[in-house]
C-alpha cells in the first residue's frame, strides 16, 4: 500500500466494530462521508446521506441485531479505493430484524447465510455499502419458504462456501 493512503482494512473494521460491539450509531456515522448510502440489495434497506443513515442504523439496524450474530471471514479483496469482504452471517432469529426480515417475527431458528459486501471509500472515509446474500436460503432456513420443487438451497449454501470440498450440484442432480 502506498505510504499516504489510508488503511481500508483497518477503516471497515473500525466501521463494523462500531455497528456489531459498541452499537454506536454516531460512532459508525464518524466513519462516512456525509453523503454516504447503505443498500441491503435484497430488502432495499438502507439509507442516503448522514440523516437516513442515522434514523437507519438506530431504529432499524443496530438495535434489531440478535446477540448471537458472528461473522466468518472467507475472503476479503482490497483495492486503492475498495473492500470487498465475502462472510457467513449466523444468528439466531431471536428478535425482529427490520433491516433483513421486515414485517417477520422472531422464529428462533439459526440462520447461517453467505454475505457480500463491497465497500466504497473516499479518503478515510466510508462513501458506500452495497450488501448482497440470497433471501430465499433465509426464509428456506426460518421454514418460510418451501424449498421443494425450486432450484434453492437454504444451510448449504453456508457450508459449501466455508467448505469448497462439499458436493456440487445437488440441485441438477436431483431433477
Amino acid at each position: 500500500m502506498k505510504e499516504n493512503n489510508p488503511d481500508l482494512v483497518a477503516l471497515w473494521e473500525e466501521h463494523i466494530r462500531h455497528e456489531f460491539a459498541t452499537k454506536n450509531t454516531e460512532e459508525t456515522l464518524k466513519t462516512m462521508v456525509d453523503d454516504a448510502y447503505v443498500n441491503h440489495i435484497p430488502t432495499m434497506t438502507g439509507g442516503n446521506g448522514k440523516k437516513n443513515l442515522g434514523h437507519f442504523y438506530t431504529n432499524h439496524f443496530i438495535p434489531n441485531m440478535p446477540e448471537d450474530v458472528e461473522l466468518v471471514p472467507i475472503s476479503r479483496t482490497v483495492g486503492e479505493t475498495r473492500v470487498v469482504d465475502e462472510f457467513v452471517f449466523k444468528f439466531t432469529h431471536t428478535i425482529e430484524m427490520d433491516w433483513m426480515l421486515p414485517g417477520i417475527k422472531p422464529t428462533h431458528k439459526k440462520v447461517e447465510i453467505p454475505f457480500v459486501v463491497i465497500i466504497q471509500f473516499e479518503g478515510d472515509k466510508l462513501a458506500h455499502e452495497h450488501i448482497y446474500w440470497d433471501q430465499s436460503s433465509v426464509l428456506v432456513q426460518l421454514g418460510l419458504l418451501d424449498s421443494s420443487g425450486l432450484p434453492i438451497t437454504g444451510l448449504e449454501q453456508a457450508q459449501k462456501a466455508t467448505d469448497p470440498s462439499r458436493e456440487s450440484n445437488s440441485l441438477i442432480n436431483n431433477l
